[in-house]
């Protein structure tokens, strides 16, 4: 029978959302499973498997058949993506010659939801072999990958989103997490930084951002708004408006040019509330003396951060001697595509 001729009635979107919101359930209780079993004996496993990862002189190696294959794939991009050097290698490949990409200082982590896999046969010889550390992430802990691992990760018996209890869904979402928490645990013992991360993903839009500095973004030079302690407050407004950038920078003359503080577009509301004389209030007495600043070597995503942390749009650039290097507000971050 032709796709066109089938009379089944199409579900409706009730029906659809009910289903979709059942497998979210399903496989939500599954995570939670996995949370709770690292209370447990999981937890000690999980942190044996985090220190052999972590003092590697080789790589991890992930290796697993069919959709637990597909989640090791993943596994192993997000742990090289997050400092840990991590490739996968397919079980049948490896049984034609790829297992000489397996080396002594490696370690496998072995992914297979019944632990019975046949093609993990000869890559589970290997490393006994050859004594290479093996964790197996399974469910079954008499299984024959179980048995011959170092570190055995054992997840929780859980109900599969499928109706038929056939279609891996909630055991390759639990996978997936415990994979995802691996890589995190290992990010943090290894202080693995966002400068880290651009430095593995200079091809991409978020690499770009990351590896932005502020002295990359920064207004500078004559661009600055920049205006003595003793100016009027009538010709701070001059500087402010020719520079376009939202406020101006208040400097003092002991230290020479030190910052000393800011006067924004706020500042002006709020001065001119008080009816004060343009022409006879100087600087010093209506700027804002504390306030925040960002170094020119910091990241420009920290200065996004700094911006929407304390709901402001411009900060100064003042280097280690409290000098004026530059001046950004978010429209150049914006234009920079850090926001």
């Amino acid at each position: 029978m032709s796709v066109a001729a089938k009379t089944d009635p199409a579900p409706n979107a009730e029906m659809a959302v009910a289903s979709a919101k059942t497998t979210l359930q399903t496989e939500a209780a599954g995570l939670s499973a996995l949370s709770d079993a690292l209370s447990g004996p999981l937890g000690s496993r999980f942190a044996e498997a985090v220190a052999a990862m972590r003092d590697l002189e080789g790589r991890v190696v992930v290796t697993g058949m069919g959709k637990s294959g597909n989640v090791g794939q993943k596994i192993a991009s997000t742990l090289a993506s997050t400092g840990t050097p991590a490739f996968f290698i397919h079980p049948s490949d490896a049984s034609h010659g790829d297992l000489g990409m397996v080396t002594r200082h490696d370690l496998v982590l072995a992914l297979s939801w019944s632990g019975e896999t046949s093609e993990l046969r000869a890559l589970i010889d290997y490393t006994r072999r050859f004594r290479v550390p093996l964790v197996a992430m399974t469910s079954r802990p008499e299984s024959a990958l179980a048995s011959a691992a170092d570190i055995i990760l054992q997840l929780p018996q859980s109900d599969e989103a499928c109706p038929h209890g056939l279609a891996p869904t909630t055991s390759t979402t639990m996978q997936l997490a415990l994979g995802d928490a691996l890589a995190i645990a290992l990010l943090e013992a290894r202080g693995f930084t966002a400068q880290d991360f651009a430095r593995s993903h200079p091809g991409g839009s978020l690499g770009r951002k990351l590896l932005l500095h502020v002295s990359d973004v920064m207004r500078k030079g004559d661009d600055l708004p920049v205006v003595g302690s003793d100016t009027t407050l009538a010709e701070g407004l001059v500087e402010m408006s020719r520079k376009g950038l939202g406020m101006t920078v208040i400097v003092g003359n002991a230290p020479e040019n030190a910052v000393v503080g800011v006067f924004t577009d706020g500042d002006l509301r709020r001065t001119l509330d008080r009816h004060v004389d343009v022409h006879a209030t100087r600087m010093c007495d209506i700027m804002t003396r504390e306030f925040k600043r960002i170094g020119p070597q910091a990241l420009a995503a920290e200065a996004v951060h700094l911006m929407e942390l304390h709901r402001i749009t411009v900060l100064p650039v003042v280097d280690d001697t409290n000098q004026l290097v530059g001046a950004l507000n978010v429209h150049d971050l914006l234009r920079a595509g850090v926001v």
